[in-house]
């Protein structure tokens, strides 16, 4: 079977369906392009054809460009990447002018774009290059060029056409940010044409009574002009000044395809249509040629989508789950029980009484009304997911619950008993998760009596928002645990990552080492806002200042105290710690006490930073390059990523970048830390760590795995990057 179909109804129009085989969303290859162009060609050249709809064989329209094509295609370099995507615009310029006169623009043949769902990336700039786009009114179906989140920016014609068609200044959010729109709100917004009960018939319809006006774009009409100015009119001069100063205020610089689409857009602008999409293939092959953009697809997309899919899952029958025990019903198990229930599983939420176990499923209420208030959900949904769960504090609710998901208070002894108590109830078939960020698996896993059905699932909060989820595996914990918890993890659509067990896991391991290190320049004298900044302008979501404040200082202080506990003369991190439970003393919990590293207002806005820290911190006369401080709180982190991985307790470096990005913001340009020093090159890499060893001690040292990388001129993903383990390696 083909990608595409051609049909050519007794009416005199001809459809073109799109349905490439064995997948469940369209996506475009360079083959089904050139079906595409020939099944064009043959509708132009049959007088039999009085218009041509292009419509899907599935629910939804298309989900994009195989992004595995397009990194096919950039290892035949820059002129391949550009000769490939001039293939592209060749066939959608050829849609677009459908057999017309160039000078006349009269002898086309109207082509349609009937949508039945969902239409993203090429999705929508194949319909845009068509002369009328039909949407069926799914509420649910999603229009857009979300492109720009995985590091690219709409090459097939969208940028230029989107731009041409609403303005710069209107186009800005569906380019720029990605934004995804509903069929009503895509019409409303001009992405699209019309919304209909029967997109197909619709086209149909208009293809067989449009006239030869209907077909000529506005930028192939004489006199066009780009609405809201082009660069050289004095509103789009201002539009285009405000949009480079907004992008480089959103992505400090780092994120190559942001600048190159603006760039696109601007050039573009200034020419010829036809000329336009040439510079704006350029750019888009700048893009793609750029290793930032190479590593964010690869992250984001193609090992993101792998790990979704099961790619480390042990060889094991389905664990779908059917029915979930969320034992606690505080933030996170609150948080747990919405995004089962969300996903249609029966839920029981226990805790030590009624008040608290209902307000627990209070919280999945007050999401839903949130939605409803949105017209994002329905009383009939929020019925429905409010119907799943069971409020409760009588642990025989438990029977029949396939998987336990354990989220009480970080105290082992608590635990141990809901263990307990948990398993004298359920199947002996069951598996028992605990969520926890910090205690170690396999001692949690001594109170169960079923030790190889014991395994950690570590949630982010807030549960709802944060995508990444990470599994825990104890000495014991067997292939059906893992099994179970990967399929959880996938019903409630969440990224997992499976780890082996370890102080702090993966996620904490690197988390807080970058912490500490920018409470370090603290307490030496730095800038506290040199230290925030630099974080911020390297691709860092937030400052190491402001997060502690975000997951409150006292937290800190517990972690610190339990970890100098453990590890007795070996502890590393007493100079964090006298900055730390100095802010402690003073009362300063971070936002949630409104007195942090940060002040905060009444209302718990944040107005900058704390200016007690100068006082009993004083600054530094000399104060250090920015560079030097981002390199710091860099390699805090991936260093601590690379011993992860060297010592296996992190056993792929897919999940290692994927989480990273997911769990805590790691500068997701990059790609994660292992595409980072990838990124750098080994050899750089070694060369900041023994100068930051040379400066602050052992915590900079290189890890024996990245020294023989970078003497073997190797890179991590050309050594393990289909996911082997570096202990097998």
């Amino acid at each position: 079977m083909a990608d595409f179909t051609y049909e050519l109804g007794a009416d005199g129009v001809a459809v073109i369906t799109w349905d490439v085989p064995e997948k469940s969303m369209n996506v475009m290859s360079m083959e089904g392009f050139a079906l595409l162009d020939s099944f064009i060609d043959k509708a132009l050249a049959d007088d039999a054809v009085k218009g041509v709809v292009i419509t899907s064989g599935k629910p939804d329209f298309a989900g994009g460009m195989d992004l595995n094509v397009i990194a096919e295609m950039r290892k035949g370099g820059a002129q391949a990447i550009f000769d490939g995507v001039m293939q592209m615009h060749h066939v959608l310029r050829k849609i677009e002018r459908a057999g017309m006169d160039p000078k006349t623009n009269k002898g086309g043949k109207p082509i349609a774009t009937a949508i039945p769902g969902t239409a993203l990336g090429i999705g929508l700039e194949l319909p845009l290059s068509t002369h009328r786009i039909f949407a069926a009114d799914n509420p649910k179906a999603k229009i857009g060029l979300p492109e720009i989140m995985v590091g690219i920016f709409p090459g097939g014609g969208g940028t230029t056409r989107l731009a041409r068609k609403l303005g710069a200044m209107v186009a800005a959010p569906f380019l720029l940010e990605g934004k995804l729109s509903d069929p009503k709100k895509a019409k409303a917004a001009g992405l699209i044409d019309e919304v209909v009960e029967d997109p197909l018939a619709a086209a149909k319809e208009w293809v067989l009574n449009a006239k030869g006006t209907d077909l000529v774009k506005p930028w192939d009409a004489k006199g066009y002009k780009m609405p809201g100015g082009a660069p050289y009119h004095p509103a789009g001069f201002m539009t285009f000044v405000g949009a480079s100063a907004m992008v480089h205020g959103k992505t400090n610089g780092v994120y190559p395809a942001a600048k190159a689409l603006l760039s696109a857009v601007y050039e573009g602008a200034l020419v010829s249509f036809d000329q336009a999409i040439k510079i704006e293939a350029r750019w888009f092959t700048n893009v793609l040629m750029n290793p930032s953009s190479t590593a964010m697809i690869r992250s984001l997309f193609i090992n993101k989508g792998a790990l979704e899919k099961g790619a480390n899952r042990p060889e094991v029958p389905d664990q779908r789950v059917k029915k979930v025990g969320i034992l606690g019903a505080g933030m996170m198990g609150a948080g747990i029980a919405y995004v089962s229930a969300k996903a249609g599983i029966e839920v029981v939420l226990i805790d030590n009484t009624q008040e608290a176990a209902d307000r627990g499923k209070s919280y999945s209420e007050g999401i839903l009304d949130k939605g409803i208030s949105r017209k994002k959900v329905t009383e009939e949904g929020k019925a429905k997911v409010l119907g799943l769960i069971n409020a409760t504090t009588d642990y025989a609710a438990l029977e029949g619950c396939d998987l336990i998901v354990e989220a009480v208070f970080e105290d082992p002894g608590v635990k141990a008993e809901v263990t307990k108590k948990a398993e004298a109830i359920i199947p002996d078939t069951a598996i028992f998760a605990t969520n926890t960020s910090t205690l170690p698996i396999t001692e949690l896993a001594k109170a169960s009596a079923r030790p190889e059905q014991f395994i950690g699932i570590h949630f982010f909060s807030p549960v709802d928002k944060m995508m990444l989820v990470e599994i825990i595996k104890g000495a014991q914990t067997g292939p059906v645990a893992v099994a179970k918890a990967l399929d959880f993890v996938r019903q409630i659509r969440k990224t997992p990552i499976v780890v082996n067990d370890a102080r702090f896991f993966y996620a904490n391991r690197c988390i807080i080492p970058y912490i500490n290190e920018g409470i370090r320049m603290v307490a030496e004298g730095v800038n506290p806002t040199l230290v925030e900044h630099a974080a911020t302008m390297v691709g860092m979501p937030l400052g190491p200042l402001q997060l502690v404040d975000e997951t409150s200082i006292d937290l800190g202080v517990k972690i610190a105290k339990a970890t100098k506990a453990a590890m007795g003369d070996a502890y590393p991190d007493g100079a964090v710690d006298d900055v730390l439970f100095w802010m402690a003393d003073k009362g300063r919990m971070g936002r949630k006490s409104n007195a942090g590293f940060y002040d905060y207002d009444d209302k718990g806005k944040r107005q900058g930073l704390w200016e007690g820290l100068n006082a009993q911190y004083p600054r530094a006369d000399e104060q250090p390059d920015v560079h030097h401080v981002q390199h710091r709180l860099l390699m805090a982190q991936v260093l601590e990523a690379v011993r992860a991985f060297e010592q296996g307790v992190l056993e792929d470096i897919r999940e290692g970048d994927v989480g990273a990005i997911l769990g805590w913001g790691f500068a997701p340009w990059s790609g994660g830390p292992f595409a980072w020093l990838d990124i750098i090159g080994a050899g750089k890499a070694v060369e900041i760590c023994e100068a930051l060893t040379a400066q602050y001690g052992a915590r900079f040292e290189t890890p024996a795995l990245l020294r023989d990388i970078a003497a073997k001129g190797d890179s991590f993903y050309a050594r393990f990057g289909e996911g082997q383990a570096a202990q097998a390696a």
